[in-house]
């Protein structure tokens, strides 16, 4: 359903609905294999304005541990068809697990292209939700989510706020520093990515280096 968006959601929505997946991403999925997941970018109306919710992984995780992400997962065999309705499914189930979000409250208005993480092997489809009815959110699992926070998308397009990160494997990317947290990776690149195709973004220091927590 696309009806009953806000306003300031849809250039959100256009851009989700023309991007092309090299817009996106160098790192497109293969042809074939590859860890189908979906992460789900949930826009709500906070008291600072609209906003993303995101979470932080637990300390306590072999992978990927403390790093800022969005709700998602892998797919599993109830969510249904890689190619058909499964990640929606599996983006709204995962965000459910993981914050305890009620999914009957948000409305998923697009999908952005699937893209690949290699050196995991994840083919991620980004399902983007309008929190039309609000829930209570919180980690359901401290051993798996650490932190359940609201972002404005204000702050995400503050200059002051933006810089690139280097990995120590040569890697760099788009970073945001906000409420005490590094936002980088994939979950940054995405987010780097909506701002500029919905006209959302400010000009920023791309010269400017975010260090890694």
């Amino acid at each position: 359903m696309r009806d009953g968006l806000p306003d300031w959601l849809l250039p959100v929505r256009s851009a989700a609905e023309t991007v092309r997946p090299e817009q996106l991403s160098r790192f497109l999925p293969p042809a074939e294999g590859g860890r189908h997941s979906a992460v789900l970018l949930l826009f709500g109306e906070g008291t600072d304005g609209p906003d993303l919710l995101l979470t932080k992984r637990s300390p306590s995780l072999r992978s990927h541990a403390g790093q800022v992400s969005f709700p998602g997962g892998t797919l599993d065999p109830v969510d249904g068809d890689p190619n058909g309705a499964g990640p929606v499914a599996a983006a709204l189930r995962e965000a459910a697990e993981e914050t305890g979000l009620d999914p009957s409250g948000v409305q998923v208005f697009a999908t952005l292209p699937a893209l690949y993480i290699p050196v995991s092997d994840f083919v991620v489809t980004p399902v983007l939700g309008w929190w039309r009815r609000e829930s209570p959110v919180a980690p359901v699992d401290p051993g798996e989510t650490g932190a359940v926070f609201r972002v404005p998308l204000a702050a995400l397009a503050d200059p002051a706020r933006r810089g690139r990160f280097r990995h120590p494997s040569g890697f760099a990317g788009p970073a945001f520093e906000v409420d005490g947290h590094v936002v980088w990776g994939f979950t940054a690149g995405v987010i780097d990515r909506v701002l500029h195709y919905s006209g959302l973004e400010r000009p920023w220091d791309s010269s400017r280096i975010i260090g890694l927590p």
